[in-house]
């Protein structure tokens, strides 16, 4: 197992270093660095000024070299003017004395994750506060749709063909065939609206990030649960069904072992092997795809950092986003590696 784990995360540390190179060099190609100088000076530029302000901001220097600074395994970029000394890992401009102390390597390894052009403040402090805000989210989400997706998907697959069976399919197929986005507008209109509405919900998403209640969190919270749980339980169902077929129950039956003993001791452990690579998944599904719902609401999470990131041309803030999307998605991947042992000693590890 510790073999396994090691070699596993070498090829995950591969993989980032990959997939995060892809996304620097897309972010980092000419038009978008074009618009990132406008953006910042002026629109009316002329190409030569916008050579300047590129070089004096350190995008001018080879790919290589900026994809090894922004790592921090490169000596961070230093601009010297009249005015004094500038740099990545020189906050604003000094004099030279000044900056001849500052570290020579700034980077995510180190990390430093840069300057966002959109917030004007630290790339690290916007992602600890929308992480937090998503991961928040993200707890509740889970603790409502797993248990509730388990539940329908064994309820369903525990007899095949029956009226629950079909009943509990057919709900499942509504909820992940319904959209977040019609959802989400559906329960505003009938818990939330002052005019035609309930009024059941009478608080704001936004207002969840300082203070969450029931009142203004339960619903983007159903909504999302609402889409994922249709998918988890009809995975869970197919698991189900399949096991229940299998020559081991078939014994238990013949030796007259009750049914809930033979879902409860027999069934329920094989069947969960399939839905614990769909629960693993949700994980960087909720991180970014949950954008449409904290849009929606206006719940100032993760995923709005990203478009906000994206609509901006904030380069630092996408990069960094990037990362951590990566890394989620890399861990969830081992975790459900591991567990397929946990759940199933006889799966082998090659």
């Amino acid at each position: 197992m510790g073999l396994f784990i090691l070699r596993r995360t070498g090829v995950m540390i591969m993989t980032a270093l990959c997939l995060t190179f892809i996304v620097f060099f897309l972010t980092n190609l000419y038009p978008n660095l074009e618009k990132l100088a406008k953006t910042e000076g002026n629109f009316r530029m002329s190409d030569e000024a916008v050579a300047s302000w590129l070089n004096k901001n350190g995008y001018g220097q080879p790919m290589a070299v900026k994809y090894g600074q922004w790592l921090g395994v490169v000596p961070g970029w230093t601009y010297v003017s009249d005015a004094g000394v500038s740099g990545r890992c020189v906050t604003g401009t000094v004099p030279p004395e000044v900056a001849a102390d500052a570290p020579r390597f700034c980077g995510i390894l180190q990390g430093d994750w840069g300057y966002s052009t959109r917030f004007k403040t630290g790339v690290g402090d916007i992602i600890q506060t929308r992480l937090g805000n998503t991961g928040y989210l993200m707890m509740w989400v889970l603790i409502l749709m797993i248990p509730s997706a388990l539940i329908v998907g064994v309820l369903a697959g525990m007899r095949e063909g029956s009226a629950m069976d079909r009943s509990l399919s057919t709900l499942s197929i509504m909820t992940t065939a319904t959209p977040e986005y019609v959802s989400g507008v559906i329960f505003i209109a009938v818990f939330a609206s002052t005019t035609v509405g309930l009024n059941w919900f009478k608080g704001t998403a936004t207002a969840a990030m300082e203070n969450p209640t029931f009142e203004n969190f339960f619903l983007p919270v159903l909504t999302i649960a609402l889409y994922g749980m249709g998918y988890i339980a009809r995975m869970t169902r197919a698991s189900m069904t399949e096991v229940m077929t299998a020559q081991y129950v078939r014994t238990a039956r013949l030796k007259g072992v009750s049914f809930p003993n033979i879902v409860l001791k027999h069934a329920l452990r094989n069947a969960l092997i399939a839905p614990f690579t769909v629960i693993m998944l949700q994980f960087p599904w909720l991180l970014n795809g949950v954008v449409i719902v904290e849009t929606l609401f206006n719940y100032k999470g993760f995923g709005w950092a990203l478009v906000e990131a994206a609509s901006n041309n904030d380069i630092e803030l996408l990069l960094a986003i990037s990362v951590v999307s990566v890394i989620v998605v890399l861990l969830t991947q081992l975790i459900a590696d591991i567990g397929y042992v946990f759940l199933n000693p006889r799966i082998r590890i090659s």
